[in-house]
């Protein structure tokens, strides 16, 4: 029952899918807007990567036709540089790739990015690398010249793919050069996987040098730390190319044991991919040259099972006929044999690949002497000769060269073996005094800097306690001298002109009766300013409401407020100083925010009391306002906030308003 049901779920999946990415191509479609058009079409490319490749190479291509038409040349790269694999790989049409990124390289000007750039070539070069490889190399040199230094990780793989293309034309002095930078740079970046690419790269160039043994014992630890590493689908490549070792020495039946293994070992998601093919096209080939013609037709089978994906692949193009025409010679087929033999000859000079050109005109001089063409059959037999020649001459030269490169980085890794063995012998007396030298000589100085540092930290410390402290008192003594001046304006001046008043009013005059009057006012509003007795009367909550209302009724700001009860969560000490702090705010906004309207909120929270003062007016910068010598009124919020144990939070920017909050702890 559970298999059902899983089948069920995935059937059902797919017409969901199905349905997903026709809604946003129905959307591409119809959609007026252009932006839109683009995300549409780039969610139809999302919804059908690796699952419709079709589907995936017509969007990508109307998504870059519309980023060029609007101008977006980089998001154009980006779908460029995507596309280029299926084109080549899955699809097999690399020339398709090349003009696509050559229509986004025509714009290269506008291009700032590195990685973009850079890969673009990279790119080109692996469709080129199909079609070209002198392209494919002029290809990677450009993407390698564009990346920027943050792009190391793709200058590694555009070494790496420069050292394959110059091994495979037979160049193997550069391609050693390009596979051990590749290297090193993969090693510093620590991806094994592509370090065991680069070492791929050398060991067959052993290899077409003819250092057979070197190749293999390089080729077995390669193996073994690919095992290590996890790194099963590379293992196939490297059983075949030792298969390929051997056939080359002639020694057939360890050569079929290698191809077999290769097989074996290739993981069920590369079946049908290109290293397989090449694998099987060796079976083909062996079983040919051994009359098997039952083995031989059975894994021609398999091959031509994957046929379609060789049409416009010429790298595979020349495996592929390779084996076809070598059965066909085999098994009494000499007219097919020679026209497959031809388009291996076409595929291997289109990709300029001279060994196979090479071994394409000796098939192709045997085939026609058994169909009794002598005079064709000693022409390609002269053509084989002369590009033998020719690749010998080469060969031995570039083997001759990359040798003795070999040989000289050897030697030069021996000499400095030797002279660093010297140089330790000389300093090994020595060696222990400096190093216990060179640790007494930092342990004091380590010492001695802890001890500065602890010092002036101390310093610092105790001088910013001592500076609190002194703002703190400070803010004390002004309260206390505010109160004394209150008390002595209230119960001095204050009762004396009160009996003042009550003499004019026997004495009938009332304009000295009126100036004493204000005079009064006057000294209550001044005794209220500098000690709000209305604390003690009214408590915290209701002083402020009284503020508010004092500030609204004679002044133009308008001010809402919400205020809760906090009355009895601070000491009388706490009181005075959260009524200064709404009091100086209040009076800021007055004075310097030519603002129209304020609000106050008091919020009583679970363990603190938040209060929020905004106004409309000008803003200022506070880091700017708050060094200003000036600015003492931020300074003085900031120290009564303090020693409230709160925190002071200012927002503000110049014409966009004031919000200061004090969030103020109580017990």
């Amino acid at each position: 029952m559970k298999t059902r049901l899983t089948f069920l779920f995935i059937f059902a999946s797919l017409p969901i899918l199905a349905q997903d990415i026709s809604f946003y191509k129905n959307a591409a479609e119809t959609a007026t807007n252009k932006l839109d058009q683009l995300e549409a079409i780039d969610s139809v490319i999302a919804k059908s990567f690796r699952i419709d490749a079709d589907t995936f190479v017509t969007y990508s291509q109307k998504y870059i036709s519309l980023a060029k038409e609007l101008d977006s040349i980089e998001a154009a790269a980006r779908k460029a540089m995507n596309l280029q694999h299926t084109l080549t790989v899955e699809i097999s049409e690399p020339r398709r790739a090349i003009t696509i990124i050559n229509s986004v390289l025509a714009e290269k000007y506008k291009i700032r990015d590195s990685f973009l750039l850079g890969g673009l070539y990279l790119k080109r070069g692996g469709a080129n690398s199909r079609i070209n490889l002198e392209d494919a190399i002029d290809d990677y040199t450009l993407a390698i010249q564009n990346f920027g230094k943050k792009d190391s990780l793709y200058v590694a793989d555009a070494l790496l793919f420069r050292g394959q293309a110059y091994s495979t034309m037979g160049k193997f002095v550069p391609a050693g050069e390009n596979y051990d930078l590749a290297y090193r740079y993969f090693e510093n970046l620590k991806d094994y996987q592509y370090m065991a690419h680069a070492q791929q790269g050398n060991i067959t160039m052993f290899s077409m040098n003819g250092f057979f043994e070197k190749s293999k014992a390089e080729r077995e630890k390669l193996i073994l730390k690919l095992k290590e590493l996890n790194l099963k689908e590379f293992i196939p490549t490297e059983l075949y190319n030792q298969g390929i070792d051997y056939r080359t020495q002639g020694k057939d039946a360890l050569a079929l044991d290698y191809f077999l293994q290769a097989k074996e070992s290739t993981l069920q998601k590369d079946i049908g991919g290109p290293n397989y093919n090449t694998i099987i096209a060796a079976l083909v080939r062996h079983y040919s040259k051994k009359g098997n013609y039952a083995k031989a037709t059975e894994y021609l089978e398999i091959l031509e099972t994957h046929a379609p994906s060789f049409e416009k692949n010429e790298y595979a193009r020349i495996f592929y006929y390779d084996s076809k025409a070598r059965y066909a010679k085999a098994f009494d087929m000499p007219k097919q044999a020679l026209d497959l033999a031809n388009k291996k000859l076409i595929a291997a000079n289109n990709l300029r690949y001279n060994e196979e050109i090479m071994s394409a005109h000796l098939l192709l001089s045997e085939i026609q002497e058994s169909l009794g063409d002598y005079k064709s059959s000693l022409a390609n037999k002269k053509k084989y000769a002369e590009k033998r020649d020719s690749l010998f001459n080469s060969s031995s030269a570039n083997s001759l060269a990359y040798y003795q490169t070999l040989y000289e980085t050897e030697k030069k890794e021996n000499e400095l073996i030797s002279q660093n063995a010297n140089i330790k012998l000389l300093e090994k007396d020595n060696d222990a005094f400096r190093k216990l030298m060179v640790f007494s000589v930092v342990a004091i100085l380590l010492t001695f800097g802890l001890i500065l540092l602890y010092r002036n930290q101390r310093h610092l410390k105790k001088k910013k306690t001592l500076q609190e402290e002194f703002s703190q008192e400070l803010l004390a003594s002004q309260e206390k001298e505010r109160m004394r001046i209150s008390k002595d304006l209230h119960d001095g001046l204050g009762q004396r002109l009160l009996v003042l008043k009550n003499k004019l009013i026997t004495s009938g005059d009332l304009d000295a009766q009126k100036m004493v009057d204000t005079t009064i006012d006057e000294v209550r509003s001044i005794s209220r300013d500098l000690h709000p007795f209305q604390l003690q009367e009214l408590g915290i909550t209701k002083a402020i409401e009284h503020t508010i209302t004092q500030i609204d009724e004679n002044t133009s700001l308008f001010i809402s407020s919400e205020i809760e009860n906090i009355d009895n969560l601070f000491s009388q000490e706490q009181e005075v100083n959260i009524y200064r702090i709404v009091q100086e705010s209040l009076s800021n906004i007055l004075k310097h925010a030519n603002a129209e309207a304020g609000k106050i909120s008091v919020t009583k929270l679970v363990d603190k009391v938040v209060i929020s003062i905004k106004d409309n007016g000008k803003g200022f910068d506070f880091s700017e306002q708050y060094k200003n010598i000036k600015s003492l009124g931020l300074k003085t919020l900031l120290e009564r906030t303090k020693f409230l144990n709160g925190q002071m939070k200012v927002q503000s920017k110049d014409q966009a308003g004031t919000v200061i909050e004090f969030q103020l702890p109580y017990s």
